[in-house]
């Protein structure tokens, strides 16, 4: 095949690296902003270019043969450095435009972020946002995201943090739940308590906690918990806690809208529980020599909105 029809693929080399990193068909063709069929065509085509099958499909499923996986492989980068520079260029225009896609937490983003999103949007017209919610901790180049919202205490070297706010752990139960059974005063009463929890790695799940009292020095203690109920979503829990079910630690911004309508009570105020979630919120990205306006303009948009606190959810 001579380079001039060489060149006429690159577009088709391109659909392929989206159709590796979306992972479907379906996926790909939404990234992308075309038709399944427009996919599907693209890639017969880059096939019968090729000469050797580059996407093994079922009707469940698609993967790369080893073919597809060396193409893929070898033009990720070039790609994603034209899609950098392009940026750049569009970036020289003076305003935020295009669009940004970010990944956050369920909760978080239900809670926190769609709440912000409008004004965001109306004072960037130019701006589109794709936001997906999940708890799954994404690898945001290889995915294709510009941003992460999430809570972290530390960030790889290979990316860059902004910090948005403090956060700190709560335990909050409804008042219905403590009328039938007694507020525990010390740690080790949880024991005896139903405790609704965000599964971990262990079998037995922990909870830990400082003192916050000044005589005790910091003294840290940890105490097995058992209960009706787990969910590694924070949401869940409040609402969990909310009908009685028993003790929840959950973010602040999670037990925020309870205790102010007074339908949630904070349990051992006097114990802060550590380890449980990261205590900073961040906006994280990849380092890049180059950050998009649009990146840039968000970032700051929700330091200012999260300067003054959490909205009631």
């Amino acid at each position: 095949m001579d380079d001039k029809k060489i060149e006429l693929l690159w577009t088709h080399l391109h659909w392929l690296v989206v159709l590796a990193q979306q992972g479907s068909y379906t996926a790909a063709a939404a990234r992308l902003g075309v038709s399944k069929a427009a996919m599907s065509q693209r890639i017969a085509e880059l096939e019968r270019s090729a000469g050797v099958p580059l996407v093994r499909r079922t009707t469940r499923s698609m993967r790369l043969t080893e073919a597809g996986q060396r193409l893929v492989d070898e033009t990720r980068a070039p790609f994603e450095r034209i899609a950098h520079s392009f940026a750049g260029v569009r970036d020289l225009a003076g305003r935020p435009r295009g669009l940004l896609r970010v990944t956050a937490p369920v909760a978080l983003a239900r809670q926190q972020l769609v709440p912000r999103v409008a004004g965001f949007l109306r004072a960037n017209p130019e701006v589109r946002l794709e936001l997906e919610l999940s708890d799954r901790l994404s690898s945001l180049a290889m995915e294709g995201f510009d941003l992460a919202i999430r809570h972290a205490a530390s960030v790889p070297d290979t990316h860059v943090a902004w910090l948005l706010c403090p956060t700190h752990s709560l335990l909050v139960a409804s008042r219905a739940y403590l009328r039938r059974r007694p507020a525990p005063k010390t740690p080790e009463d949880l024991k005896t308590h139903d405790c609704l929890h965000y599964p971990r790695a262990q079998e037995t799940p922990t909870w830990t906690f400082e003192s916050r009292a000044a005589r005790r020095g910091g003294e840290r203690i940890t105490v097995p918990v058992a209960g009706p109920f787990a969910a590694n979503n924070s949401e869940a829990l409040r609402d969990a806690a909310l009908a009685g079910l028993g003790i929840a630690l959950v973010p602040d911004f999670s037990a925020q809208s309870g205790l102010q309508a007074g339908k949630l009570v904070e349990v051992l105020p006097q114990w802060k529980p550590v380890g449980a979630f990261a205590e900073q919120l961040h906006a994280i990205r990849p380092y890049a020599s180059h950050v998009p306006q649009a990146v840039t303009a968000f970032v700051a948009y929700l330091r200012s909105a999260f300067a003054s606190g959490f909205t009631d959810a």
